[in-house]
């Protein structure tokens, strides 16, 4: 696992982290960048954040917490529930994907949360994304979830920024384990 965790941060600061000025998601402005889609759409890095998310989930579940199903909001977190629940097959241990619209589909439906029609209401769901800045996608997700009738306790991130999304979270009742913290790169 050691091994995993060192390659994946070597995959994410070359593929991923940039400093440079930029304006993130919630408005803030920065002077580094990480952009996880770089890493997480390689396929030795999907592979890596997959297996290490789902040991990570090993252990949460090893303290007697339910897990039925992996969501995250789309598009950062959609390849890591994909890869996680690949893996969990994998291991014998089947976690279903739920994909968070940011918007409700524009047809259809009209539904916010993807994957779950054929998965009972009252499911507990661990939710994932790849990047946490202030916690406000993550957040999102969790409130449309649980409006969907899912029970959410448990988040997950590769990249902890640092800057106030872990209180955030952990201020709504929930846990939150990051793979990586900003402190992890140069």
């Amino acid at each position: 696992m050691i091994e995993q965790r060192t390659r994946l941060l070597a995959l994410l600061t070359e593929r991923s982290f940039a400093r440079r000025k930029v304006t993130l998601a919630s408005g803030k402005e920065s002077d580094f960048y990480v952009d996880c889609k770089q890493t997480t759409l390689h396929p030795e890095g999907l592979l890596l954040a997959s297996e290490l998310f789902v040991d990570a989930l090993a252990r949460v579940k090893q303290r007697g917490v339910r897990i039925d199903a992996v969501a995250g909001p789309t598009l950062g977190a959609d390849p890591i529930i994909s890869g996680v629940a690949v893996v969990s097959q994998l291991r014998g241990l089947p976690l279903p994907a739920i994909i968070v619209r940011k918007e409700p589909k524009g047809h259809g439906t009209g539904a916010y949360l993807e994957g779950i029609d054929k998965l009972g209401k009252g499911l507990h769901v661990a939710v994932f994304e790849d990047v946490v800045t202030t916690g406000g996608s993550m957040l999102k997700a969790v409130d449309r979830l649980q409006e969907g009738g899912f029970i959410v306790e448990h988040c997950f991130a590769l990249v902890d920024r640092s800057e106030g999304g872990r209180e955030a979270i952990e201020a709504r009742g929930l846990s939150l384990t990051s793979l990586f913290q900003r402190a992890d790169f140069p």
